[in-house]
């Protein structure tokens, strides 16, 4: 069989189909291989890398729909490809249809058998290839979570300079809490002198060991949501 491997265009989409040591799988079972131009290079793959595993480069995707049987991608093809793809070809991606009704009629237009990854199941219903995206992406989503969380805490922090002798974090983290639960009595939430502490005292009025014990107060209670 012809499989081609085209470059994703979808915005953002840095992954490519396959990777060499998945090509030279391929070559070894007697099927050839061509691979778009730079395909891999966002994931760190040369066109070297490809050809040394027996692949063949072509310039550009037109090329690799035009001479694959098979197309193997990483997302559902956009407006672009839909005029590429050819009647009878195999196209083997994620497409989530459910979510697109325009990608459905296209791909129902043109006559391609669509090979859907996250359908793809087991004898025991399973789904071997969604399975460990869905790991990937809940290992990752903690930790970029925390990234932009803590960005923003920075941000806020330095830029307001909202308490003198107050770590950046500490004061992110109170402004954060002030915003999201404002005095419960009036609604005020700068200064009222209410015990919420959503409504806190001017910081003129506090102490620096004051702010420093209430920073870590509120560090504690917004630990809690």
């Amino acid at each position: 069989m012809i499989i081609g491997i085209p470059k994703e265009i979808k915005n953002n989409e840095n992954r490519v189909g396959m990777t060499p040591a998945g090509v030279a799988e391929l070559v070894k079972k007697g099927h050839t291989v061509y691979v778009q131009a730079t395909a891999g290079a966002n994931s760190g793959f040369s066109d070297d890398d490809y050809i040394a595993v027996g692949a063949q480069i072509l310039p550009a995707i037109e090329d690799v729909y035009a001479i694959a049987d098979m197309i193997v991608k990483v997302k559902e093809p956009i407006a672009p490809e839909y005029k590429l793809i050819k009647k009878g070809q195999v196209v083997f991606t994620y497409f989530h249809f459910a979510a697109d009704k325009l990608l459905t009629e296209a791909m129902i237009e043109s006559g391609a058998v669509c090979i859907a990854y996250e359908t793809v199941e087991k004898d025991d219903h399973s789904l071997p290839l969604l399975t460990p995206m869905s790991e990937v992406a809940g290992r990752m989503a903690t930790q970029v979570g925390a990234r932009f969380f803590r960005k923003a805490a920075r941000r806020k922090g330095q830029a307001n300079g909202w308490r003198t002798g107050c770590p950046p974090c500490a004061c992110a983290y109170f402004r954060w809490w002030r915003s999201r639960y404002q005095c419960r009595t009036n609604g005020c939430g700068n200064g009222c002198g209410s015990d919420d502490y959503g409504c806190q005292p001017d910081a003129s009025a506090l102490s620096q060991r004051g702010i420093a014990q209430e920073c870590k107060n509120t560090l504690f209670l917004a630990s809690q949501y």
